[in-house]
């Protein structure tokens, strides 16, 4: 049995992207990832959760309701 935070239900898998990053982004993300002693794939699905969660409350995008795959 595994668990799994950050509001997701146990049916549902993380997904992965590739993201291309100007160096200047990329090294001060490094930076900030190294100050707080987690991956910078991590700080960045932080980062990203956190605004996309900001743009909906702003009404920017529509919620989503999550689809169980069958």
């Amino acid at each position: 049995m595994y668990h799994q935070s950050n509001n997701q239900s146990q049916d549902s898998v993380s997904k992965r992207i590739h993201v291309t990053l100007p160096d200047g982004v990329y090294q001060r993300l490094e930076g900030w990832a190294d100050s707080e002693g987690r991956p910078v794939a991590n700080l960045a699905a932080y980062l990203l959760q956190k605004v996309i969660e900001e743009a909906e409350g702003q009404g920017k995008i529509p919620e989503q309701k999550l689809i169980k795959e069958k």
